[in-house]
């Protein structure tokens, strides 16, 4: 058995000496009256020293500093919206409040009750005549001015990064307000929000591989959805005219800067429009929801400035690939294709359909490049089996996928609703998936929907979590998620708890 780290080890030691003193460390409830912010510039017009002895402030926190000079201490507490200095003379508190407090370290959660006064130096504080135990904590909290550097424990031990990491609270804060926002702005269109299932029979609406499970009672296997996109286009079949889902995906593939396998999507349909319209209904929304949560349509990440204000531009795969990656891919054969793209160091291993290998050269050399909120628009026709032919040129669809920053921010069609030729592409889909596992599965029961007939529709999704990267200056998803997917830690392996 491995000795307990020694810092543990004594605040185990206060902890019974609490429980030995009559003193319960882990009270049911508490009542406080206020929290940090609550007194932010209340009190500007109280003088040095002076003390309120009118106004009696209960609030309650995690102490974060502490400064015993031994009949009287100053130490700060931290909760949801700031810190607060707390200053307290022995002599002031009852016999067990002394006890509690002697026995009180960093990282432990108190309660405190006094009256609101300013230091000699001005500082705004609290003088107590209460003092609470509310939980004795048993894990030291890191070293405070070195706070988390290691990733690994920034990450797995969240709580602890939300600790330590005012910056970080903040961050999570902002990821709210985003998703509200966007909320706000599809409710404020007359968008239903609805729920599809997490569960399905059979997965469909994107390129990706599922995860997948099975279910006992019914002796089935079911897919986590990697999209909502074929059950949404089923509620504008039942005549609903705009409908958006804000959930959870599930998609079996990497880790990496902008990407998880859970993650969060918005998508929403709207009968009656194409993909015009939603290119501008698109910008709207991230310009609408940069200035509500930043105050600002102009943004500044990792040390560029980024300019949500519309229009933004717009470019076709082909002139991207002519631009970015320096040749006319339609005055090149397959084989020169196959060629020009393992020349910038693709992995295919042997030549694709000419869509997919325009798109490869497309995704290596552009996609890099593209900083300033783009529209790729016009993709071709083998990549995207959702959505409608192109109303002038041949080989291509109306789909454009927003970029900024490097990183693909979003996926929208003019929707496919000829039954016949989504019946065609499905097909070609199913038959495809013997060599490409991403591919998507025929869905009978969407096709019935589709046959039974969809107006026009346009339709789009968005990655949130790319959306909030780029709202909050983070350079990675995992920054932006609470609880990253992370490999399995082996809790008994080396010890490794006990040194942290």
């Amino acid at each position: 058995m491995q000795r307990e780290n020694p810092i543990k080890a004594e605040k185990r030691r206060k902890l019974h000496e609490l429980r030995e003193k009559g003193i319960n460390p882990y009270p049911h409830n508490y009542k406080p009256t206020h929290v940090a912010s609550d007194l932010d510039g209340k009190y500007d017009d109280l003088q040095a020293g002076e003390l309120r002895e009118d106004d009696v402030v209960t609030m309650a926190g995690r102490l974060m500093t502490k400064r015993d000079m031994g009949k009287a201490s100053f130490f700060n507490i931290q909760d949801e919206s700031g810190s607060m200095q707390i200053y307290v003379r022995l002599a002031d508190l009852e016999e067990q409040d002394v006890l509690a407090f002697k026995q009180s370290d960093i990282g432990d959660i108190v309660g405190v009750t006094g009256y609101v006064f300013k230091t000699k130096k001005g500082q705004l504080s609290i003088r107590i005549n209460k003092y609470c135990m509310l939980c004795k904590t048993l894990e030291p909290l890191p070293e405070k001015y070195h706070g988390i550097a290691d990733v690994e424990i920034k990450y797995r031990y969240r709580h602890l990064d939300l600790i330590m990491d005012p910056v970080a609270r903040e961050t999570f804060k902002k990821r709210s307000q985003i998703i509200k926002e966007v909320r706000a702005y599809l409710d404020g269109k007359g968008f239903l929000e609805v729920e599809t299932p997490v569960l399905q029979p059979i997965y469909g609406g994107a390129s990706a591989y599922p995860f997948s499970t099975h279910h006992r009672a019914l002796d089935m296997k079911l897919f986590l959805k990697i999209s909502p996109e074929l059950y949404l286009k089923r509620l504008i079949v039942g005549g609903f005219n705009k409908v958006y889902e804000i959930g959870k995906n599930f998609r079996n593939e990497g880790i990496d800067r902008s990407h998880n396998p859970e993650f969060t999507m918005l998508e929403y349909y709207e009968a009656y429009t194409d993909y015009n319209d939603q290119m501008e209904q698109f910008e709207d929304i991230i310009a609408t929801v940069a200035e509500k949560v930043t105050g600002s349509m102009k943004v500044m990440y990792q040390g560029k400035e980024i300019d949500f204000s519309p229009p933004w531009r717009r470019l076709s795969v082909v002139d991207g690939v002519k631009q970015y990656a320096g040749f006319d891919p339609d005055e090149c054969s397959d084989a020169q294709l196959f060629e020009k793209i393992k020349s910038f160091g693709s992995d295919m291993e042997k030549p694709s359909s000419r869509g997919e290998m325009i798109m490869e050269a497309f995704e290596l050399k552009a996609e890099p490049e593209i900083f300033q909120p783009t529209f790729i628009i016009d993709h071709p026709v083998e990549i995207s089996p959702l959505t409608k032919e192109h109303r002038t040129t041949s080989g291509l669809v109306e789909r454009f996928e927003p970029f900024c920053a490097g990183m693909e921010i979003g996926n929208a069609y003019t929707e496919l609703n000829d039954p016949e030729e989504q019946r065609r592409r499905l097909q070609a889909q199913d038959e495809k998936r013997v060599v490409d596992e991403e591919a998507q599965p025929m869905d009978e029961d969407f096709m019935h929907a589709i046959e039974v007939g969809m107006p026009p529709t346009g339709g789009v999704g968005i990655g949130l979590e790319r959306i909030v990267m780029l709202l909050t200056d983070q350079p990675s998803i995992r920054d932006i998620l609470f609880f990253p997917t992370m490999k399995h830690k082996n809790q008994f392996s080396q010890g490794k708890d006990n040194e942290e």
